[in-house]
């Protein structure tokens, strides 16, 4: 699974631990995120981030 990373703090999204504050298990791939899931960081939309 590829990680992605904010482009505006640099946040990078780890697939395999996912996103515990917003419920995402870990093992969620990044495209399977919900298309309102933002940045845990600053708020930023899903498509302001980029693999990496």
């Amino acid at each position: 699974m590829k990680s992605y990373r904010c482009k505006i703090c640099g946040y990078i999204y780890d697939p395999l631990k996912g996103d515990q504050k917003a419920g995402i298990p870990g093992g969620t791939p990044f495209e399977q995120l919900p298309d309102d899931w933002v940045c845990p960081v600053c708020g930023a939309p899903k498509k302001l981030f980029e693999e990496v």
